[in-house]
């Protein structure tokens, strides 16, 4: 009984906590960003951020791993309409790479790491927000499966796996400790 009424207490607490991290991001959240693909040796990207300024739509600019400018990547002009616009790549060597588009305004539609693989890969996609400024490219993790660009083998996920599952049977143990009454 009195765990339920616990819970029942703290119920619009943990609401309002869950829709605070919605809150804080507000409106930049629901920007589009952009899309990148790869198939064999050719990289594409699709957006719809940009706006047509002066018969341009903006260019897109693929920067291998030495490279950190924008100017410095193989450029391409954005085509397409006002609901979408794209780029593409071909004849683009295996390795990392990172796509920043850049609209006719100068603001940074998005900025996204992809791997080319070579030419018998399979079609890989992935897409970003849209960021409030220019940034630099980034070197950070590349995606997958939480985050993960590496695997690290079944020791450290069995170790990951006991501090969980001691986490979860000492919170019960807390938990059920605190809902006996106390004895004198």
């Amino acid at each position: 009984m009195r765990t339920t009424r616990l819970l029942l207490r703290s119920g619009p607490t943990l609401a309002a906590a869950a829709a605070i991290p919605t809150w804080l991001a507000g409106p930049s959240a629901a920007l589009t960003g952009i899309s990148v693909s790869t198939i064999g040796t050719t990289v594409s990207v699709v957006t719809s951020a940009c706006t047509q300024s002066n018969g341009s739509w903006g260019n897109a600019s693929l920067l291998n791993s030495g490279q950190t400018a924008f100017a410095q990547g193989r450029q391409v002009a954005l085509a397409g309409t006002t609901v979408s616009q794209s780029a593409a790549w071909s004849g683009v060597s295996p390795g990392t790479y990172t796509v920043v588009v850049v609209c006719s305004n100068g603001g940074t539609a998005g900025t996204q790491s992809v791997i080319v693989s070579g030419a018998n890969a399979a079609p890989t996609t992935s897409s970003t927000t849209r960021s409030a400024a220019p940034a630099a490219p980034s070197r950070g993790v590349m995606g997958g499966l939480g985050g993960a660009a590496r695997d690290y083998g079944p020791l450290t996920l069995g170790i990951g796996a006991a501090l969980v599952g001691s986490g979860v049977i000492a919170t019960g143990w807390y938990l059920r400790k605190r809902s006996k009454p106390y004895r004198l």
